[in-house]
């Protein structure tokens, strides 16, 4: 009998232990949460996450999730003004360290990344608490691309988005499903990803079988066109820091484009954050 008792109040015990730490919640930026297709990582702000803002950041090629909550600069500036950074992990690159995503729909695609993405989204909502009207999807370089390319195909999906370094592809989609809250920021001497693009595969841009990266201001003539922007100039023209900002205003209602130019190459340039931070709260 006093056996019985005993087994009986260990289970209470543990029972109640469990009950304490919810399972839902026994991921970090340490401890990866696993959604189906893939995991992210994510860095709160020191407030927590209920109802905060936040930023779904895509690294570039050979990145991880965790590889971005290393740039703590970057990740910092984001949580001292409130807001989750949630970093996703693309697939693992056959033979190589490092994921990558499947971005180019005119490409054999090894995971549905809006469908992932769109999950990462979810899961953040749900598990943490973040605010699901107040979410931007951001990326580096390929990362930048798959941001591009989610944003043309369901633009819905996120509240806005900022690529940085990295947007289409050619050949360059032939329009877009509506319109965007974007601004694309580009270094003035981006060797890696120039402004014009470059030819990654093939004799030259003339081989109809050439891998080619798309031409950012050709990027930007569709965003208009999918704004709905009814002059092909800008309507301001701003310097901000390093940044040189050209925006489109005369647009569909609840649109917003910008184009944030900056005088060096292939990085995340320092200030990105802040800039994407009050570009996203003036919208």
């Amino acid at each position: 009998m006093k056996r019985s008792k005993y087994h009986t109040l260990v289970l209470i015990a543990l029972l109640s232990a469990i009950g304490s730490t919810p399972p839902a919640l026994a991921c970090s930026a340490q401890t990866a949460c696993e959604v189906a297709e893939g995991e992210y990582v994510i860095a709160l702000p020191e407030a927590g996450a209920a109802m905060a803002p936040a930023v779904v950041f895509v690294h570039g090629f050979g990145g991880s999730g965790r590889g971005v909550l290393g740039k703590t600069d970057m990740v910092q500036a984001f949580t001292d003004r409130g807001y989750a950074v949630i970093a996703p992990t693309g697939l693992q690159r056959q033979g190589a360290t490092g994921g990558s995503w499947s971005f180019h729909p005119e490409r054999a695609q090894r995971r549905d990344e809006i469908a992932f993405l769109t999950s990462v989204r979810d899961d953040a909502i749900t598990r943490h608490g973040i605010d699901p009207d107040r979410i931007i999807l951001a990326g580096f370089s390929i990362g930048g691309s798959m941001t591009a390319y989610l944003a043309c195909a369901a633009p819905e999906t996120f509240a806005a988005y900022s690529p940085v370094g990295g947007n289409f592809w050619r050949p360059h989609p032939t329009g877009c499903s509506g319109p965007v809250r974007m601004l694309h920021t580009h270094g003035w001497t981006d060797g890696t990803v120039p402004l014009e693009g470059r030819v990654l595969r093939g004799e030259d841009s003339r081989d109809p079988d050439a891998l080619m990266q798309g031409d950012v201001f050709h990027a930007m003539s569709l965003w208009r066109e999918a704004n709905a922007c009814y002059q092909l100039k800008p309507d301001s023209f701003v310097t901000e820091g390093p940044f040189l900002i050209r925006t489109w205003t005369n647009c569909a209602p609840g649109s917003a484009l910008s184009f944030a130019l900056f005088p060096g190459g292939h990085v995340i340039p320092q200030g990105w954050a802040t800039l994407t931070m009050d570009w996203f709260e003036a919208l």
